[in-house]
């Protein structure tokens, strides 16, 4: 009976423990992601995807790429975007509104390209709006790496 109930415990704490390390990953992240690139913003509600997400160099020379997943549709977050980055100092050099969004801006030498692309889910399909996927691409020429696609 003891050895039921501890397993059955142990069980619950490890399924329950899963949710608590996700957060933690979002949370933690976050906070490194604006530590780093504390004049790139991101939308309040995005996640960040783990597997594509990868930052390198030091300083001012870091490069890399970020992959969010929003709940808001891509014409939110090209607002979003189109709103935030002016007031940290990025110039639009590019863009292309279509099904995908692109922007290109730059900065002190920095370019930065997001790239927004539809979601659909159950969800969006039953509100009749989409999520958004968007790859971030930070590109400083002080830094050894590119983002490949």
């Amino acid at each position: 009976m003891k050895k039921s109930v501890l397993i059955s415990l142990s069980f619950m704490f490890v399924i329950s423990s899963c949710a608590i390390v996700t957060d933690e990953y979002q949370s933690n992240k976050k906070k490194l992601i604006s530590f780093l690139l504390e004049d790139i913003p991101m939308p309040k509600d995005s996640e960040i995807i783990k597997d594509p997400t990868m930052l390198l160099g030091t300083g001012d020379a870091i490069s890399g790429r970020i992959k969010l997943s929003s709940p808001d549709s891509p014409a939110e977050n090209l607002i979003f975007y189109e709103s935030e980055l002016p007031t940290q100092g990025w110039t639009l050099k590019s863009s292309r509104v279509g099904e995908t969004i692109t922007l290109v801006y730059s900065k002190n030498q920095r370019y930065i390209t997001f790239e927004i692309t539809p979601k659909t889910n159950f969800i969006s399909f039953m509100k009749g709006d989409y999520a958004s996927d968007i790859e971030i691409s930070i590109v400083n020429p002080d830094s050894n790496f590119i983002p490949s696609s």
